[in-house]
């Protein structure tokens, strides 16, 4: 559904992409991670069409994002960390935009208002930031397009907001739709995002299911450090570990402790979760 091939990007002088390559396939919630600055929104802004990119370098749906054809935008859709604050009510807002996307289901958008509790009458302008954005997410999923890309959609809101957010997620997710969600907040969204991708400034540092990072590692909590541990980080609960699976255990994935072990042990990831 969104193919990347050698894609090359720069802002100016600014070298933030140089051959990377990339296939996303429907029916799945990716999770984007890495660090700051090193291209996760630009990337979401590439396949959202709102970037240049050459045609051969970036496919969404068979289309080139940038030619912004209508056939394309009504399947896409782009939610950015901080969405701009529409002057009318969230009801006059989804109704009168959701007329381009059709897709988009009213009766859907006003139950997930509802899920939010947030009142469809009030204009965004009253409404505090975490309510501005329950708002956007709820008019993002109602759209259902094939393809929707997420920026940091868990900040700004709060706890019960976020379990709510992940229950809503879990429940559009289906063979015919891409989600890609771009994020730093990883304990909101374990058990939600998979595959993972971690991105650094070099590219791409891993790419895999959370059953194949499960198979080919595993994640322990132990009393004493450990020196054969690839990551370790202590805890009120004793050491966190990241181990190399050579005897095959069966361990529930700690996205953040992945993410450390991933920054510190590039090249060892990278030779282990080769993509063919």
């Amino acid at each position: 559904m969104i193919q990347i091939r050698n894609l090359s990007f720069s802002y100016s002088r600014n070298n933030v992409f140089n051959g990377l390559s990339l296939s996303l396939e429907q029916g799945n919630v990716y999770g984007l991670l890495g660090q700051n600055g090193v291209g996760k929104t630009t990337l979401l802004k590439l396949m959202a069409g709102l970037l240049a990119s050459k045609a051969e370098a970036c496919q969404v749906n068979g289309f080139h994002p940038y030619k912004r054809q209508p056939d394309f935008l009504q399947d896409v859709f782009y939610l950015p960390e901080e969405p701009a604050c529409p002057l009318e009510t969230v009801a006059h807002y989804a109704e009168n935009n959701g007329f381009f996307y059709p897709g988009f289901n009213k009766e859907m958008f006003y139950s997930l208002l509802d899920r939010f509790e947030l009142r469809p009458d009030k204009r965004f302008k009253n409404l505090s930031v975490g309510q501005q954005k329950k708002a956007h997410i709820s008019y993002a999923l109602s759209l259902n397009t094939k393809v929707l890309l997420l920026d940091e959609p868990s900040n700004g809101l709060d706890i019960p907001s976020k379990s709510i957010f992940r229950s809503i997620v879990a429940g559009h997710i289906s063979d015919e739709r891409l989600i890609v969600i771009s994020t730093h907040q990883v304990r909101d969204l374990e058990n939600l995002i998979d595959p993972i991708i971690i991105l650094d400034n070099k590219g791409i540092l891993l790419h895999a299911s959370i059953e194949e990072i499960a198979a080919r590692i595993c994640f322990q909590t132990s009393s004493d450090n450990q020196e054969d541990a690839l990551y370790s980080e202590e805890t009120p609960m004793g050491y966190s570990l990241v181990k190399d699976n050579t005897e095959g255990v069966d361990t529930k994935v700690n996205l953040e402790t992945l993410f450390n072990a991933v920054l510190i042990h590039k090249e060892w990831f990278q030779d282990h979760f080769k993509r063919v």
